[in-house]
């Protein structure tokens, strides 16, 4: 077995536009990294590795670098692949799922490259338990059991990951009760952290549906680790808890050093508010599964009838975006409400909204700068973040 102290080739991913802020993140962890596209690289101890998983907010996965090489043909493919230490990732007899990706490559097929893989590995660690094939390297919301590795061919280069999450980081474990067009925890997060929120001010979210926004900015608040959103403040399962190497007393460690950093009660308001009494119910619930309902006063009201603490502090949206012909009218009359409202009741608070549209944007009726480009469920939008003016 390698040594627990060897520097591991690590790479989280990120939904792209978020590298920057997962980035910062493992910068205040004390790691060395680098953005790229698509996520962001560092070597890392064993520690890092855990500790990443444990506490990126931004991040959808944290990958360790398996191979890197070069194949034209599938006799290279073979040769190469019956090198690759499988069996630090996966155990005699277990599952294993292949995302299989080949753009701009001698080897196209997907499919026979995936049955040259599995071969190498039941090679290297003897028959499989089961297998999985598929080309979206995100796969479905329940993973399972079985070890993912992301095969990457391009341009005749190939590159293996062995996945150390498991389930999608997103998946905090908390949003079980859903209202209408939910927001990904990881999203809710970069809105926060992107506009520049960091839990020392109040927070106000007046459309906050399921109550994602509030819930995540009271563990930010709160100094916990996404990874210990729970009553119990246990940690949720991750795929390197199954590794033959894992280090349990290491892991260990690391919670316990998480675990320390908890702060008792949020320091400032957070409140979330919603028109829709079931969003609300849904919110509640979702926060008392995060451990954090005692941090976060929710109501069920309209938007113009927001009470915000007082302040200066920040209300940060995810409104309706109206992708469909015929809700532009009513939207526009909404954002224009929101604006009025904030110029009201909140001058000198910070607004991040999510928006799809620039003219959506500029019915809020004051200045806002964009923070960050993403997509949400497929739509491409901005975070635009602008200080509310005083009307007097």
């Amino acid at each position: 077995m390698p040594s627990h102290d060897e520097r591991l080739p690590l790479f989280a991913i990120t939904a792209p536009g978020l590298e920057p802020l997962a980035a910062a993140e493992l910068r205040a962890l004390g790691m060395d990294v680098k953005e790229e596209p698509g996520g962001v690289s560092w070597s890392g101890t064993r520690a890092q590795l855990y500790d990443a998983n444990l506490r990126l907010r931004t991040a959808s996965r944290v990958t360790v670098l398996a191979a890197e090489f070069r194949a034209r043909t599938f006799f290279e493919l073979e040769r190469h692949a019956r090198k690759v230490p499988w069996e630090r990732w996966v155990s005699r007899g277990g599952a294993v799922r292949l995302r299989v990706t080949s753009k701009k490559s001698k080897l196209y097929h997907e499919g026979a490259i995936a049955q040259r893989i599995l071969e190498a590995i039941e090679h290297r660690v003897g028959a499989l338990a089961s297998t999985d094939v598929g080309r979206d390297e995100e796969g479905g919301e329940d993973e399972g059991d079985a070890q993912l590795f992301i095969v990457r061919f391009n341009r005749d280069g190939c590159t293996i990951r062995a996945d150390a999450s498991g389930a999608l980081l997103h998946l905090r474990g908390y949003r079980q009760a859903l209202a209408r067009a939910p927001l990904r925890e990881t999203l809710a997060a970069a809105m926060l952290l992107g506009a520049g929120w960091d839990g020392t001010a109040p927070l106000v979210d007046p459309m906050c549906g399921s109550g994602t926004i509030p819930i995540e900015g009271a563990l930010l608040a709160r100094r916990i680790a996404p990874g210990l959103s729970a009553p119990d403040r246990e940690p949720r399962d991750y795929a390197f808890t199954s590794w033959p190497d894992f280090d349990v007393e290491r892991w260990a460690a690391v919670v316990d050093r998480a675990a320390a950093e908890i702060l008792p009660r949020s320091p400032v308001p957070i409140l979330g508010s919603d028109r829709d009494e079931g969003a609300i119910a849904a919110a509640t619930a979702n926060a008392e599964r995060a451990g954090v309902l005692g941090d976060v006063a929710f109501s069920a009201r309209a938007v113009s009838a927001v009470e915000p603490p007082a302040g200066p502090g920040w209300m940060v949206i995810n409104p309706p975006y109206g992708v469909r012909v015929g809700e532009r009218d009513p939207l526009r009359n909404l954002y224009a409400a929101l604006g009025r409202t904030l110029r009201e009741r909140c001058p000198g608070w910070t607004l991040a909204l999510l928006s799809p549209d620039h003219g959506l944007e500029r019915q809020v009726g004051f200045a806002l700068d964009e923070a960050l480009r993403t997509s949400n469920g497929g739509i491409p939008v901005r975070l635009v973040v602008g200080q509310v003016p005083d009307e007097g």
